[in-house]
C-alpha cells in the first residue's frame, strides 16, 4: 500500500518533491532567523535612538541629528563593556571622518567626485593609523554623510562630532541602566553539555574494556571523543563572553562568584577531555579482541564507570542545568580508593600503562573538583 506522497514505484511524488525543494530554498532564511536579537536589546536600542535624537536636536537646531541617533543605535551592544568599546571606536571614527570631509571640501570644493576621493582617503587614513575595523569603516561613512549633506563649515563639523559623542554616551548609559545583560546561562549550558558528553564517552570506553565490541562501535566512540574538542572550544567562548558581560555591569557582584566557579569547572573539564581523548586514541591504536579478558582492563573499565558517575555528580553540585532524568540525588563519590592492579599480559602492558596514567589524572581532577565544592 503506497502513501499519497509517493508513487507506485516507491519514488517521492510531486508534493513531496515540492516540499523538499521548498525546505532547501528556505534553509538560508531559517538559519538567518535563528540569530535574532533579543527583544530587550531591540527595545533598548530604540529607546537610545529616540533619546539621542531629542537631546542632539538641541546641539544644532537647524540640522537633523542623524549622527547622534546612529551612534546610539550602534553603541547598544550585548554587554556594557562592548558598548563602551564601540562608543570609543565610533567617536574616533566620526571625528577623523568629519575632519577628512572638511579638509576635502576645503581643498577640492563641493563637486560630486570629491565624495569618492574622501572615501578613498578615509580608508587609507584608517589603515595608516591602524584603527580597528569598526573605526576604519566609520571614517568613510562619516566623511560621505558630511559631504553629502553639503556642509563645509567648521561649525557644522564640530556640531557633528559633539552630536556623535552625545549619542554614544546615551547608548552606553541606556545599556548600563536598563537590565544590562549577563551571558551566564549560555556558558552554563555549554559547560553542562560538555560534562555530559565527557561522562558518556567514559562510559563508552568502559564498555570497550569490559566486554566484546565491534569495530563500528569503537570507531564511533573515537569520533565522539574527538568531537569533545569543538564542544570545549564552544564552552570556552561562552565563558569568555560571560566574563566580558560582567565588566562595568552594575549586577556583576551577584554573579561573579558563580562565573568564577564555572571557569574552574571548565578548566577541570579541559584536562579531563585531554585524558579521555588520549584513552580513546590509545584504545583505537592498540586494541585487540582479548583485551576485555584482561583483569586490569576490566578494572580500569569499572573505574571509568565510576569516574563518569562522579563527574555527573560534580556537575550536578555545581549549580549547572541538569535534566531531572540525569539527577543522581544524594549519591556519594565512588572513586574512593586508588586502583589496585596486577601485572598485565605482555601484549597489553603498554596500553594498560597508558590508560592507568590517564585514569590517574582523571581521578585526580574529579576528586579535587568534588572536594572544592564541599
Amino acid at each position: 500500500m503506497t502513501s499519497h506522497a509517493a508513487s507506485s514505484e516507491g519514488k517521492p511524488g510531486a508534493g513531496a518533491r515540492l516540499a523538499a525543494a521548498l525546505r532547501r530554498t528556505l534553509a538560508p532564511a531559517r538559519a538567518f532567523q535563528t540569530a535574532r536579537t533579543p527583544l530587550l536589546q531591540v527595545l533598548k536600542t530604540a529607546a537610545a535612538a529616540v533619546l539621542a535624537w531629542i537631546v542632539c536636536s538641541f546641539v544644532a537646531p537647524g540640522q537633523v541629528p542623524v549622527f547622534g541617533a546612529i551612534a546610539a543605535i550602534i553603541v547598544v551592544q550585548p554587554s556594557v563593556n562592548q558598548s563602551l568599546s564601540r562608543g570609543i571606536e565610533r567617536s574616533i571614527g566620526v571625528i577623523v571622518g568629519v575632519v577628512v570631509a572638511y579638509l576635502s571640501a576645503l581643498v577640492l570644493g563641493s563637486a560630486g567626485w570629491v565624495i569618492l576621493v574622501a572615501i578613498a582617503v578615509s580608508l587609507l587614513v584608517g589603515w595608516a593609523l591602524r584603527f580597528p575595523q569598526s573605526s576604519t569603516v566609520q571614517i568613510p561613512i562619516s566623511a560621505m554623510l558630511v559631504l553629502a549633506l553639503g556642509a563645509q563649515t567648521p561649525d557644522y563639523a564640530v556640531a557633528r562630532i559633539i552630536e556623535t559623542v552625545l549619542g554614544a554616551l546615551i547608548g552606553i548609559f541606556i545599556n548600563w541602566l536598563i537590565v544590562p545583560p549577563i551571558a551566564l546561562q549560555p556558558a552554563q549550558e555549554a559547560i553542562a553539555a560538555l560534562g555530559r558528553e565527557v561522562a558518556a564517552t567514559m562510559d563508552g570506553l568502559a564498555a570497550v574494556l569490559s566486554r566484546p565490541t565491534d569495530e563500528a562501535y569503537r570507531s564511533g566512540l573515537l569520533v565522539e571523543a574527538r568531537l569533545l574538542r569543538p564542544m570545549q572550544a564552544k564552552a570556552d567562548a561562552a565563558i569568555t563572553a560571560a566574563v566580558e558581560s560582567l565588566r562595568f555591569n552594575p549586577r556583576r557582584s551577584n554573579h561573579r562568584e558563580q562565573i568564577n566557579s564555572d571557569r574552574e569547572l571548565l578548566a577541570m573539564l579541559v584536562i579531563v577531555v585531554t585524558r579521555v581523548l588520549g584513552m580513546a586514541r590509545a584504545l583505537n591504536d592498540r586494541f585487540d579482541d582479548t583485551l576485555h579478558r584482561e583483569p586490569t582492563a576490566r578494572a580500569i573499565g569499572e573505574e571509568l564507570r565510576r569516574a563518569a558517575h562522579d563527574l555527573r555528580l560534580v556537575m550536578q553540585h555545581s549549580n549547572l542545568p541538569v535534566d531531572e532524568e540525569e539527577s543522581l540525588g544524594e549519591d556519594e563519590l565512588t572513586l574512593t580508593a586508588p586502583l589496585q592492579t596486577i601485572a598485565p599480559d605482555p601484549t597489553h602492558w603498554i596500553l594498560i600503562g597508558s590508560l592507568l596514567e590517564d585514569l590517574r589524572r582523571v581521578r585526580e581532577e574529579i576528586v579535587g573538583a568534588s572536594t572544592d565544592l564541599r
